[in-house]
């Protein structure tokens, strides 16, 4: 049995041109394998070929050449089966507002081969598992964009695919439903869902996946384990802010951490090489200090891609 979930082989996109012009180039021959029960990171800035990858994967965008292989099915010889395996939450809503929740979800199941006997429990789980059961019968306009968000992840997940796909599912999401979503998405993942995660966010990134890869300007320059990349990018410094004032007392039992005082609830916290932040908020966390949200201040992401680029 095949033990590889996702698989391109110098995959190429070139978007046409009217006229004699060259078309843009958005993939520049990617190579990549995820295996299956992964929850992999595809990282880059703004147009670096993400959202191209995550569109020929799902069967959406017609890649120009190279091999694109779902559960080792070859999505061009055979789109409808491959898709089957697939789940995709993309960056834009793209439900019928005016509809009723329940009722988006029901349908997709609908275009998957579900009845409406087979549809409805599975509808049901899924927005229980989202926390979206409660709203079940309002319109998906009067949502807010958290849930909203939500209700893209329950469409995707209702014909129960062994493939997710995340085209930044975080993107306008608050502190609080981003967590309860990376909660939801690690059991989803430890119960043996394949997920790939595409982000601007490395601590988002290191929070949920163990492999990366980063891509820039259609090209992957870098790929292994997250705390691999985290360390050869130097992106080592964060903010934290506690829920409640932090005391001396308790700074005082992290002096192995490089932290700072930044004012009575934020610290800035330096990560040492080949430390992790997991590692660094469970420390803190033993003292009693409760870190109600992260934020980066190091490097830009761009910035750090620019500079990979510029050393090949």
């Amino acid at each position: 049995m095949a033990t590889i979930a996702l698989k391109v082989e110098d995959v190429k996109k070139v978007y046409a041109k009217d006229g004699k012009e060259k078309g843009t180039e958005a993939l520049k021959g990617v190579s990549l394998s995820i295996e299956k029960g992964e929850f992999f990171a595809l990282l880059g800035p703004n147009g670096a070929g993400k959202s191209t990858l995550i569109g020929i994967l799902s069967g959406l965008v017609l890649k120009t050449s190279g091999v694109a292989e779902v559960a080792g099915i070859d999505i061009s010889a055979h789109p409808a089966q491959a898709k089957a395996h697939i789940g995709l939450v993309p960056q834009e809503f793209n439900f019928n507002i005016f509809e009723k929740v329940e009722d988006i979800v029901i349908d997709q199941a609908g275009y998957y081969g579900l009845t409406r006997a087979e549809a409805i429990p599975r509808t049901e789980k899924v927005l229980k598992d989202l926390g979206l059961w409660e709203k079940r019968g309002a319109k998906a306009q009067a949502l807010s964009g958290g849930m909203k968000r939500r209700l893209m992840i329950a469409r995707a997940l209702v014909h129960e695919p062994e493939i997710l796909l995340l085209d930044e599912p975080t993107a306008g999401v608050d502190v609080e439903l981003r967590r309860g979503m990376w909660d939801f998405l690690r059991e989803l993942n430890q119960n043996g869902t394949t997920i790939i995660l595409t982000t601007h966010y490395l601590e988002e990134a290191e929070m949920l996946c163990k492999r990366a890869a980063i891509i820039n300007k259609g090209q992957i320059i870098e790929q292994g384990s997250v705390k691999e990349l985290l360390t050869k990018l130097n992106f080592v410094t964060l903010l934290l802010d506690a829920a409640e004032p932090v005391t001396d007392a308790a700074l005082v039992l992290l002096r192995d951490l490089q932290l700072e005082r930044v004012d009575e609830s934020t610290l800035k916290l330096t990560l040492n090489p080949g430390q992790t932040v997991n590692e660094a908020i469970r420390k803190i966390g033993a003292t009693g200090i409760q870190i109600a949200n992260i934020r980066n201040t190091g490097s830009r992401l761009e910035e750090v891609f620019v500079n990979l680029i510029e050393k090949d």
